[in-house]
């Protein structure tokens, strides 16, 4: 399965930040999009505005943005706007987050994600064809609004804008049921971390949504993205280090202890172990012993890290794996040619 590269360049620290050099050059190299996220802070829509203004061809992901921050129609605006002013450029990456953000954050209750994911895809999808006026009353999405405080003057609308019908959804998730939904009802996958040689644990869930699905869905017409971080450096423990400060809070501190789908999916690479004594630390605040537990081998397992010759025989596991982008990290722009170089 021939690759395509996209750039994650995720949300902003303190400061907003876009290295546009950065972006002007991969896309030069032939990577195929850049990818923007939110959190709790920037945003990951207008971002995507500020580099289509500045850039030719590549395309213009979010990874993800996030479904409680945005109405459907919101949402849908937001899209075909960037869409239509990038030249057909977008390719929409939805994820509910968490319930520390969703209800913390966004003063949104956080209950059954999945269907509400399922809602929002179905209603995002009838706005982009325009077949009709908008009348969908779910259990988590209602519209026209209904419910109480309604004052019943709501009706059904159809977009204004004509929008490309076929503008992809991407979903962020990592749980089993979440990964057979979206097989079922989005274009493409985005994975926070993923072992190219364990599918294994991925494949049963999509081949359960594929045939839901049905038409003849499969891996040939659905994109599997993962973020693979990639440095390149003559100090693999070095180059390692920033890289478990990051796995460290997925598997300690993203969700509650008895429901972390990445403390799950560490496991189920087998290091159970390990993950269940990095969360109880990391959750009990002694963050740096919990980090100094993840092993080299674990990182090598997601990353492409060390000298070219080391990143240049990892990458030979990636091109045998059904994944079909990989989205880079790490804001290296000699290890992204190197990646380059192997991949396009």
């Amino acid at each position: 399965m021939k690759k395509k590269l996209g750039l994650m360049i995720a949300y902003s620290g303190a400061a907003v930040s876009i290295n546009i050099d950065l972006i002007r050059h991969v896309e030069a190299l032939g990577f195929d999009s850049v990818w923007t996220a939110e959190a709790y802070g920037s945003d990951a829509m207008t971002p995507l505005a500020w580099i289509a203004a500045q850039t030719q061809k590549i395309r213009l992901g979010t990874a993800v943005a996030q479904i409680p921050a945005r109405s459907p129609a919101c949402c849908a605006m937001t899209t075909m706007t960037l869409d239509a002013l990038s030249g057909g450029r977008m390719i929409l990456g939805l994820g509910t987050s968490g319930p520390q953000v969703v209800e913390g954050w966004h003063a949104q209750p956080f209950s059954k994600p999945i269907t509400w994911t399922r809602e929002y895809v179905t209603i995002l999808r009838q706005i982009f064809a325009r077949e009709g006026r908008i009348d969908f009353q779910g259990e988590r999405i209602q519209m026209p609004y209904r419910g109480p405080g309604a004052q019943g003057l709501g009706k059904p609308l159809k977009s204004i804008l004509h929008g490309r019908k076929e503008i992809p959804i991407y979903i962020g998730s990592m749980s089993p049921k979440g990964i057979e939904s979206t097989a079922e009802i989005a274009d493409g996958l985005l994975l926070t971390c993923m072992n190219p040689e364990r599918f294994d644990i991925f494949e049963p869930h999509l081949k359960k949504g594929f045939a839901k699905a049905g038409g003849g869905k499969s891996l040939d017409n659905f994109d599997i993205a993962p973020v693979v971080p990639v440095l390149l450096g003559a100090d693999v423990k070095a180059l390692a280090q920033p890289l478990k400060n990051w796995l460290g809070l997925y598997i300690g501190g993203m969700g509650a202890k008895s429901k972390n789908f990445y403390k799950d999916y560490i496991t189920a690479l087998g290091y159970g172990e390990v993950a269940e004594k990095i969360q109880d630390l990391y959750l009990v605040g002694k963050k740096a012993e919990a980090i100094a537990l993840i092993p080299d081998s674990l990182i090598d397992e997601l990353a492409l890290i060390g000298p070219r010759e080391r990143i240049q025989e990892r990458l030979e596991v990636w091109k045998k794996s059904p994944v079909g982008t990989m989205l880079l990290a790490g804001g290296q722009t000699e290890a992204f040619e190197l990646v380059a170089e192997s991949i396009l």
